[in-house]
Order: structure tokens, then C-alpha cells, then sequence
């Protein structure tokens, strides 16, 4: 199956949170909280995908109420936050959907996503993922995490299967 087939086939977009959703970075606050940074047009496509029927998840170790607020205000409600063994995650996650290996991306970038992205066909990095989950990612977006490299998978399968035209009401939905 090729690259672009692979991609046609996907039903089902599965994201880490630090590193893929956002750059990796944590601003720390003089109160000891955290703050992180997310693309708005990595938002943007996310949202469009949830109304054109995708089913979208994140499933991270870390744990962030923030963060849990802007992907549910995206459409996105299938979010796990303080998952030690993302494997054993997105295998019981596919199983309640009846999803396919083949239907599912997932996009990672550090070790803790090693083992959840062999465990299906189209395991993606973003461009500045470490080199171990580069070696076994199917595709690299040329976009950082938490700047662009999102939107990039999202549109390519979108675009691939005619749900990305240009969408002037999205707002108005």
C-alpha cells in the first residue's frame, strides 16, 4: 500500500499532546503552573475534521485542564490525560470503536510514543521528533510540533478523500 493510500484509508487521528499538539515547551508560572502554546491552525484543521466525521482522540502522560478545555471547545472529546502505557490506550480505544490498524494515525514524538506507534500502519512525527520515533514513522511532516504539523496530516487525508474544500461557514456551524 502506499504512502497516499495509507493516508486515504485514515478514519481516525490519534495525537500526543507535548511535542505534537504543542511545541514541547513549558512556560513556568511564579505559582508553579504550566503553560502551553497551541497552533490555531493546527485547531482549525482539528475542528473541520470532528465536522467532517472523524473521529479524533488524544491520548497523553501528561495531565493538563487547560488543554483538556481548547480540544474539547475543537469538537474533540475523546481526550486521556495521565496515560502511562498509551498501547494499552489506543488498543482499548480502537477496540470500543471497532477500529482497524490500518484506519488509525497516530502522531508522536518522543520515546513515552515508541511502542503505540508500532502498534499500527501509519505512525507519524513531527519534524523535530527524536530520532528513534523518526526511524519508525511511515511519514515526517516537514512541520514542527506544536507548528503546523497537525494541520499537515489532517489536510493531506482530508484532501485526499474531498472533505477539505474551502470552508467559508465553519465558524457559523
Amino acid at each position: 500500500m502506499t504512502l497516499l493510500d495509507q493516508f486515504k484509508a485514515v478514519t481516525t487521528f490519534v495525537f500526543d499532546m507535548d511535542g505534537v499538539l504543542t511545541d514541547g515547551s513549558l512556560l513556568i508560572l511564579d505559582n508553579g503552573q504550566f503553560i502551553r502554546k497551541m497552533n490555531i491552525k493546527d485547531g482549525f484543521a482539528l475542528q473541520l475534521a470532528v465536522k467532517r466525521g472523524y473521529r479524533v482522540a488524544v491520548i497523553s502522560g501528561s495531565v493538563s485542564d487547560p488543554a483538556i478545555l481548547r480540544l474539547n471547545h475543537l469538537g474533540i472529546k475523546d481526550v486521556f490525560m495521565g496515560i502511562s502505557n498509551k498501547k494499552a490506550k489506543l488498543a482499548a480505544y480502537m477496540e470500543e470503536h471497532g477500529l482497524q490498524p490500518g484506519e488509525v494515525l497516530f502522531m508522536g514524538d518522543d520515546i513515552p510514543d515508541y511502542a503505540v506507534m508500532t502498534s499500527i500502519s501509519m505512525p507519524c512525527a513531527p519534524a523535530d521528533a527524536v530520532p528513534e520515533i523518526k526511524q519508525i514513522a511511515r511519514y515526517i511532516s516537514p512541520h514542527n510540533g506544536g507548528a503546523g504539523c497537525v494541520r499537515d496530516v489532517v489536510e493531506k487525508v482530508l484532501k485526499l478523500n474531498q472533505h477539505w474544500e474551502v470552508v467559508t461557514d465553519i465558524a457559523s456551524r
